[in-house]
């Protein structure tokens, strides 16, 4: 089991979001993906979202709001992923002109969906994009292919 962040960082107009066009043998090669990334031991998930934010982008996270987890059994060989999903309202700092894993760039809302990435994203980015309550999904992928999908919304939690 691994655990993880995915983090929305949004401007007020558009998402950044991250080409992944950078790693050799990357399972996310190609697609438009939020940056985030593993747990490391004794992180609470905030914490893991405020360093991978700024690891990836040079941003300093000063406001964000759990939305949801995810589960990706199998994910990877052997692996199921508890994911934290984040979105980013306020943060401040320089965006890295160079990011290891890829390419960032801020796209505007109307332009998300119509990037190459992951059928699941294209879900979590309208749940986000139409401030759907919090929820719990579970994506069950068969290599690049959504097999499944499930999700619960949980309007009482909504402020």
């Amino acid at each position: 089991m691994k655990l993880a962040t995915i983090c929305y960082i949004d401007n007020g107009k558009e998402f950044l979001l991250l080409h992944r066009n950078k790693k050799s043998n990357d399972v996310h090669e190609g697609k438009w993906i939020s940056v985030g990334g593993k747990l490391e031991r004794g992180e609470s998930p905030e914490d893991c979202a405020k360093r991978e934010v700024f690891e990836e982008t040079g941003l300093t996270v000063e406001e964000m709001e759990l939305r949801g987890i995810v589960t990706f059994p199998n994910f990877t060989p052997d692996t199921d992923w508890y994911t934290y999903v984040f979105k980013v309202t306020a943060f401040t700092g320089q965006l890295l002109e160079d990011c290891a894993e890829g390419t960032l760039e801020w796209v505007p809302y109307d332009q998300v969906l119509s990037k190459p990435t992951w059928e699941g994203d294209y879900e979590m980015f309208k749940w986000i994009l139409n401030d759907e309550p919090f929820f719990s999904a579970k994506m069950t992928y068969g290599g690049n292919v959504l097999r499944e999908s499930q999700v619960v919304f949980y309007p009482n939690s909504k402020k």
